[in-house]
């Protein structure tokens, strides 16, 4: 990002091949639309390309940049949050277009029935994380699909270290609870 700054466009070019797929991915779970999310990504390197200028490495680039996506995300859920409540996960957006489809996720086992319970589990995990509060949604994506520290995640959602630890133990004992069914089958086998 300091080669940017100093007017690289080539190092502008390599931040969006590094990061854009991370990003988008990251925004598609926040906001649960593929092509809002892809707009998105676009409003978050738009605004680092003209911050650029600004820049000052306090944090990591990482860190900073996916401040603005978080920030962008969640005004995005809160001016969407009226039309959100009209559409199931289970259905497609606009059933009358081939392209919006529901979520599904592959499975490379051989046998229809794992590959049926799988995308169930998946479905189940997707609704309880999609249903987590916005704030504990993002320090939960962040966490395990970015994988990023609890520096990083305490900075991008603006808190403490020590309220992100509480935030994201709310989250994942809420997960616990509401996933706990997707376990006990599973313990049942193994007696």
């Amino acid at each position: 990002m300091l080669d940017v700054k100093a007017g690289d466009e080539q190092s502008f070019e390599l931040l969006l091949r590094k990061y854009r797929t991370p990003l988008v991915n990251f925004l598609n779970r926040m906001v649960r639309d593929s092509t809002a999310a892809e707009d998105l990504a676009q409003e978050v390197f738009l605004r680092v390309y003209r911050a650029r200028k600004e820049y000052a490495p306090s944090a990591k680039f990482t860190t900073w940049m996916f401040r603005i996506a978080t920030n962008l995300a969640l005004n995005s859920v809160r001016d969407n949050r009226h039309r959100q409540m009209d559409i199931s996960i289970d259905q497609p957006v606009d059933a009358g277009d081939e392209d919006q489809r529901t979520i599904d996720v592959p499975d490379r086992t051989p046998s229809i029935e794992q590959q049926l319970l799988t995308r169930g589990r998946s479905e189940i995990i997707l609704r309880a994380v999609h249903a987590l509060p916005e704030k504990q949604r993002a320090a939960v994506l962040l966490h395990k699909y970015q994988e990023l520290d609890y520096d990083e995640i305490a900075r991008i959602l603006e808190c403490s270290e020590s309220a992100l630890k509480s935030l994201l133990f709310r989250a994942y004992e809420t997960l616990r609870v509401e996933l706990a069914p997707l376990v006990k089958p599973t313990e049942a086998l193994k007696n």
